[in-house]
């Protein structure tokens, strides 16, 4: 079916009636063809779902047209699309539709966890989508007082307030991270959503590094019995007038300054911005602005590919390598090993860093040599060096120089399914052929690949599809945890760390799951734990140590908790926070192999255990019955696995010394000089 993608009629709005039924509502003229149909187009594969409009009343010359979606009964067939497109259908062809008013968006169907709900396109079109939107939420009102106050007024849905422990406003700028505020929810009647409403203080918050660029969403935290479910908005959208923009001035100090508050121009989300009040300065950032989208738009970056392919036949020097952990974030992880080793032993190598853009200041303040990643700089390092060194995948568009040696050392011993073992991939800016296809190519490249056990070394062949030099040495990023265990440097680190020397520690550290994100490289996460109890049961003798997977975007308020629970997600590298705790607790995270390494007790909290090994990943072991500790699902059980070990004074049964032998064995301190020997030292 041909398509006209200019603009029809609008719609004017869509409800949800049983939470499984649709109703969209469309103003038309009398004098336009009443002969129409609504049509949802599956954008991969064109298949339709036909809706029939019927005339809902008559205004003057205007027709009100509805049409009803019983999802319930679609269901099987919407599922089979992410996006779905609306069209309209008359006797002059078919053509989109666009949106007359953006609350259309807070109309949503829930399906088990999916959400199918409506959207509005960078063209003004109606689009519908399957996503896990948490929290629908948007702004209509906005203004700055005299006071200097940031007044806020919008639409949350509907929520049980009963069961509220927590509501807030979470603002977030480049400068400094991220900040929540109390908000208030009014509870308006046989409506589909309710008002909230929300002050902040600006001068006090947000003024201090200039320009700030702010950006909002919402949340609250849900309390059951046992549970505290953690529900937060996308980025808020602004729901009012088209056109709306305003600009305050006021001082801060010696210092004045301007305050702009407007949506952006395509998806209208809701933008304030603080900068100095110089108009000379306010044009030259503009200008650099422009720049540097014009550097990263997409034939900046089609030339940059060019020269590395040119650059890439130069001829290399031998003895610069190139290390990189966790795609530039960090200085950690196997890579620093043997950057350490290599270092602290002499070898006449040059060695450099890869970092991160956001991470380069970092890396730099701790005296590295360190190149800027994707930078000119970078591509002449990385197309003329002899070695790489990384723990992740590079993108898929970078060639291996001919030349060049490729040592991956991987970031873990493999509990979930890898790569070619994987059945199905839930990562979102993907799919399971892509994402197995895109794998093998990166895997080809890799002339080295490090294993930390027999175990791993059978996998990692099979599931990469690894024909290069597989060497079995055990991690290099282990050696640090034989080597350092002992008392002194434990306090040192807890000194440096800020935590009571008088406490035990509990290290807890989840993984992510594939199919919770925000967005490609960004997954979400609740933290499922009661806090609350453990402070209560635990809080005299213990304090917790959060470590996030470094793909986890969420930002925990724990100011409550203050004393208790450090979020040391941030910290450079897990392997001083695991020397400094006493016991470790994690679910499907690799990082229990390598704690194993230190004989210390291992807690799994595995509340949807079902879902992850059936539904997600599947798993190489049985946790059920090889796993190197207890399994508990609720922060009950957790608390009586703690106090449990405390009454055997933290001895290990003989199942743990199975595990041990298995997976631990191949580390006794010497992992990086065996890999550096194979690789650098032939």
């Amino acid at each position: 079916m041909k398509r006209k993608e200019e603009q029809y009629p609008s719609v004017a709005d869509i409800r949800i009636h049983d939470n499984q039924q649709l109703s969209i509502f469309i103003p038309m003229s009398q004098e336009e063809d009443r002969n129409n149909r609504l049509i949802l187009v599956n954008r991969t594969n064109q298949e339709e779902v036909n809706i029939p409009l019927k005339i809902r009343g008559v205004n003057n010359n205007i027709w009100l047209l509805y049409g009803m979606l019983d999802y319930s009964q679609w269901s099987n067939i919407l599922l089979d699309g992410k996006y779905w497109d609306l069209y309209i259908q008359n006797s002059k062809g078919t053509q989109r539709v666009n949106a007359s008013n953006n609350s259309i968006e807070y109309a949503r169907i829930n399906n088990n966890g999916v959400t199918f709900h409506p959207y509005i396109t960078k063209k003004g079109n109606v689009s519908f989508k399957h996503s896990e939107v948490e929290l629908f939420a948007g702004v209509n009102k906005v203004e700055f007082r005299n006071d200097e106050i940031l007044r806020l007024e919008g639409l949350i849905e509907k929520i049980d307030l009963n069961k509220v422990h927590e509501k807030y406003l979470t603002i977030t700028d480049v400068s400094n991270g991220e900040h929540r505020f109390p908000i208030e929810i009014i509870e308006r009647p046989n409506q589909q959503l309710d008002n909230f409403q929300a002050q902040v203080e600006l001068n006090e918050e947000y003024t201090e590094l200039l320009p700030n660029s702010l950006k909002f969403s919402l949340g609250v935290e849900l309390t059951g019995e046992d549970t505290v479910l953690i529900k937060e908005s996308p980025r808020l959208k602004y729901h009012g007038m088209a056109n709306f923009e305003d600009t305050y001035r006021f001082n801060n100090g010696d210092t004045k300054l301007k305050l702009t508050i407007k949506p952006t121009k395509k998806k209208r989300y809701l933008s304030v911005k603080i900068l100095e009040d110089n108009p000379l300065k306010e044009t030259a950032e503009k200008l650099e602005l422009k720049v540097v989208k014009m550097r990263r738009g997409k034939r900046a970056l089609k030339l940059y590919k060019r020269i590395f392919n040119i650059a890439s036949l130069l001829p290399k020097k031998k003895n610069l390598v190139v290390f990189e952990s966790f795609h530039g974030k960090q200085y950690s992880d196997s890579p620093r090993a043997v950057y350490e080793y290599m270092k602290v032993n002499e070898l006449e190598y040059q060695l450099i860093w890869s970092a991160d853009r956001r991470y380069y200041s970092e890396l730099k303040s701790k005296g590295l040599p360190v190149v800027r990643r994707f930078s000119v700089k970078w591509l002449m390092v990385m197309t003329r060096a002899k070695y790489w060194v990384t723990n992740t995948r590079l993108p898929t568009w970078i060639p291996k120089p001919k030349g060049t040696k490729y040592l991956q050392t991987w970031h873990g011993t493999p509990l979930k399914r890898l790569a070619v073992d994987m059945e199905e991939v839930h990562m979102p800016g993907t799919n399971t052929f892509k994402y197995k296809s895109n794998f093998i190519k990166e895997t080809a490249k890799w002339d080295y690949l490090v294993a930390p056990n027999q175990y791993s070394s059978e996998i990692f062949e099979r599931a990469f599809l690894f024909n290069g030099k597989m060497i079995e040495s055990g991690y290099p990023r282990n050696d640090y945890l034989i080597q350092e265990d002992n008392q002194e440097t434990i306090d040192s680190l807890k000194k440096s760390l800020n935590i009571p020397s008088d406490k035990k520690v509990i290290l807890y550290a989840p993984t992510w799951r594939d199919n919770q994100f925000y967005q490609k490289g960004k997954y979400k996460f609740d933290l499922s734990l009661n806090l609350d109890r453990m402070k209560e049961e635990l809080g005299e003798d213990y304090v917790v140590v959060l470590r996030m997977h470094y793909l986890i975007a969420e930002n925990f308020d724990l100011g409550p908790y203050e004393g208790f629970v450090y979020d040391l997600s941030k910290h450079e590298d897990i392997r001083d926070l695991y020397l400094i705790s006493d016991l470790l607790i994690t679910d499907y995270s690799s990082v229990f192999f390598d704690y194993a390494n230190l004989r210390r007790p291992i807690i799994f909290y595995v509340y949807d255990l079902d879902e992850y090994r059936d539904s997600l990943r599947g798993f190489y072991l049985d946790l059920e019955t090889e796993a190197p500790g207890p399994l508990t699902k609720s922060t009950s059980e957790v608390i009586q696995s703690i106090k449990e070990f405390e009454n055997k004074n933290y001895r290990l049964g003989n199942e743990f010394e199975e595990f041990y032998n298995r997976f631990c064995s191949w580390e006794d301190g010497g992992s990086s000089r065996r890999v550096v020997e194979q690789v650098f030292k032939k």
